[in-house]
């Protein structure tokens, strides 16, 4: 049996150190009609433009009701460029569950790629640091606060740059 292009395309991202995954979401809502449109838009509206996401695909089921709340899931493999996008996209959109499908081997990691990994996450912390505070803190609070995230957003920017460079330059060795 010939090979699709998708297992063409899987095969050859998986070898250039690609990462073929499954996620598991899951919503609720008290409309029936808004939960499968929900998924619908964060399969082909959000996961598809992410950062190293190649192709995304899903299977939604059909809502079901308990106790006056309709709920749904969705199964999505989504094919990823490496694994910093599957960390970044992972933590950004907490699926229920993950799977990963491709590859079934180990894994190895240069320092740099690491270190790009952790400073995306440690981003994302801070931005998800930010809007709880945001919620809590008084106004002159917030300020202080925010002005200090400014400052630690910019310097993670630079140093992220920085380390993109040096994986762009060991990709070109």
């Amino acid at each position: 049996m010939a090979k699709s292009d998708v297992e063409k395309l899987t095969e050859e991202k998986v070898a250039k150190g690609g990462v073929l995954v499954k996620f598991y979401f899951d919503v609720q809502n008290s409309d029936k009609e808004k939960l499968q449109p929900l998924l619908v838009n964060l399969i082909n509206e959000q996961l598809m433009k992410e950062r190293g996401v190649v192709y995304a695909y899903g299977a939604i089921e059909e809502p079901i009701e308990r106790e006056n709340v309709f709920m749904t899931s969705a199964m999505v493999t989504v094919l990823f460029e490496g694994f910093a996008p599957l960390l970044t996209v992972s933590f950004r959109y907490a699926p229920a569950g993950i799977e990963i499908l491709q590859p079934r081997k180990e894994m190895h990691f240069r320092p740099s790629e690491l270190q790009t990994m952790l400073m995306d996450i440690s981003q994302m912390s801070v931005a998800y640091s930010q809007f709880i505070l945001e919620k809590v803190l008084k106004p002159e609070e917030k300020d202080q606060i925010k002005r200090q995230m400014e400052s630690r957003a910019e310097t993670s920017k630079k140093f992220l740059e920085e380390q993109q460079k040096k994986i762009d330059e060991e990709k070109k060795k």
